[in-house]
């Protein structure tokens, strides 16, 4: 677990925010070199999110999406903004956030709200977002404040909203990165978590047509 592994919490959360302030605010900066695989990516979560947004008794809805750990909002424009009224995005690097408004071009109008923050500290609005999408981010989150961000996401959804992880996963338990202050968790850490913040798995789902030598990656969508 992260608590055996995060020895300063505040030098954890600073170290990671110092090392994006380096990166590129590019899309090969956000996938840390594999811009290539942004089209991949992005194919694979439109086909997983459709299912819950067809027709049906306990359909998502299609108002209002909130992007976690945004970037310039890679996600935002070729996954989310397509399929919702509205979109929000979070993100700890201002910078990003800036440029995000000249990446989205046009479409970016139908972004409502920026917000520049760490995810341990944000909060959702309550009862306001039908899906909630976290990649690439969890990692960034020790166990404590990521269950804490879970349940305020739960608060956040409207009636058959969802939340949405996709993210990388170890083979076997918990490893950290010294180089972005990150840790990667395997499959049943971070089921656990869900569980945690009371949350019930409805999918998961592994990549596929990744490169071989990057973590597996999994998308999970729970309520």
């Amino acid at each position: 677990m992260t608590s055996e592994l995060v020895e300063n919490e505040f030098e954890f959360y600073s170290k990671a925010e110092k090392y994006w302030k380096d990166v590129p605010a590019t899309v090969d900066g956000m996938l840390g070199g594999y811009g290539h695989i942004s089209s991949i990516d992005i194919n694979s979560s439109r086909k997983f999110l459709q299912r819950f947004l067809r027709d049906g008794p306990n359909r998502t809805g299609t108002t209002r999406a909130l992007d976690c750990g945004a970037g310039i909002g890679r996600i935002t424009k070729r996954l989310l903004l397509p399929l919702f009224k509205t979109v929000d995005m979070v993100d700890v690097t201002e910078d990003f956030l800036t440029k995000a408004r000249s990446y989205l071009g046009e479409e970016g109008r139908r972004v409502r709200n920026y917000f520049c923050c760490g995810l341990q500290d944000f909060s959702p609005e309550p009862n306001s977002y039908d899906v909630i999408w976290i990649q690439w981010v969890i990692g960034h989150l020790t166990d404590n404040h990521l269950s804490d961000f879970l349940k305020r996401c739960r608060a956040g959804l409207r009636p058959n909203g969802i939340v949405v992880i996709k993210d990388n996963m170890a083979q076997e338990g918990v490893i950290m990165d010294d180089v972005d202050s990150s840790v990667c968790r395997d499959l049943d850490v971070v089921r656990k978590i869900i569980r945690r913040a009371g949350l019930h798995l409805l999918a998961e789902e592994r990549q596929e047509n990744f490169p071989d030598e990057i973590y597996h990656v999994y998308t999970f969508a729970m309520r």
